[in-house]
């Protein structure tokens, strides 16, 4: 008569029957939590940046391909600045960004509308313009608007820059 087993006592058969059953030993990397910590830095990088980003606001005006002759408001403050650095407001020459901030004080003061051009070479740096407009602003502008040079040729103001 054959031999009852307990069910926690094996035979070699039985240890020969275990070890076809289990896969092979596979040398390929788990990824799946590689992948979802790269999705857990995703979210929060995308959560914090836009509490990060810091700007300054301007309108920039809209290019138009058609030449409007408009006339020229005295009251209108523009500010040139030529690729060498020169400034001027209103063709009349300031020599540093303290002296341009001093006279725009003096403009804007009384005015109700405080609104400034900034007409400017393509060659300057952006810094350059920004350290301009924060003068401005010191000095009280409210809005600050950027002459492109399409716009001067839809004019037919003439660039010597």
């Amino acid at each position: 008569m054959a031999k009852k087993k307990h069910h926690d006592e094996q035979d070699e058969v039985d240890d020969l029957s275990v070890q076809r059953e289990l896969a092979p030993p596979s040398s390929d990397m788990n990824v799946t939590p590689l992948i979802d910590v790269l999705l857990v830095l995703l979210v929060i990088f995308m959560a914090a940046l836009p509490l990060t980003q810091k700007g300054l606001d301007i309108n920039l005006p809209a290019e138009t391909q058609q030449a409007q002759q408009q006339q020229v408001d005295s009251s209108q403050i523009v500010l040139e600045m030529s690729a060498d650095r020169q400034m001027s407001v209103n063709k009349q020459i300031v020599s540093n960004l303290a002296e341009l901030e001093t006279r725009l004080r003096g403009i804007f003061e009384q005015r109700q509308e405080k609104t400034m051009f900034i007409a400017a070479a393509g060659t300057l740096r952006y810094g350059e313009i920004v350290a301009v407009i924060d003068a401005a602003k010191g000095a009280g502008v409210e809005k600050v608007g950027i002459v492109t040079e399409g716009m001067r040729r839809a004019a037919g103001v003439q660039t010597g820059n």
